[in-house]
């Protein structure tokens, strides 16, 4: 099993491009409230959107190697963290951060967009286990997976920022970060 894993995450060809990442993000990317998380620090230096792209074109690649549902990874990845407030200074909830904000990161996605139910397990349960409930779909295991991963990243060494940079450059979007 590892072998295989192994094969299909580092095989020498690429089966993904910005173009298609891109389109499965397309009608997200743009929407005000999504652009409105670049006003929002989470890690270090790193806004909210970054690490949010981050983690979203991550489990694209990954999910994409793997032969699974890129497309619920890149969405819910995106919106994961979809909860629209500096948790640094604001608190607009009772409770500590890292148990309530995936509820109410669903809850403003929800809100503004169709979701199918990967990518609401995804945005749910990206802070398992402290959300208690498992993810259901190996689409959202390997979400909050990349999530930790960026989240250390981005905190420990702020490389974070200098990939979300040539991600844009690649997106070709004037997302100003």
């Amino acid at each position: 099993m590892k072998k295989l894993l192994k094969s299909k995450l580092y095989s020498g060809s690429d089966n993904y491009s910005t173009t298609e990442y891109e389109n499965c993000i397309n009608d997200l990317i743009n929407h005000e409230m999504i652009v409105s998380m670049k006003n929002f620090t989470q890690h270090g230096n790193v806004s909210c959107l970054e690490h949010c792209i981050n983690v979203s074109y991550s489990s694209y690649i990954i999910c994409k190697r793997l032969g699974l549902d890129y497309r619920s990874a890149a969405r819910g990845g995106l919106l994961h963290d979809f909860f629209l407030y500096d948790w640094h200074t604001d608190k607009p909830y009772k409770g500590l951060h890292g148990l309530v904000h995936p509820r109410i990161a669903l809850d403003n996605a929800i809100k503004y967009f169709d979701l199918n139910e990967k990518e609401k397990d995804i945005i749910q349960k990206h802070m398992w286990p402290l959300t208690m409930r498992p993810p259901r779909y190996k689409e959202s295991f390997i979400v909050l997976c990349v999530d930790k991963y960026c989240a250390f990243m981005e905190t420990v060494t702020y490389k974070g920022r200098v990939y979300t940079n040539k991600l844009f450059a690649a997106l070709g979007k004037k997302i100003n970060v």
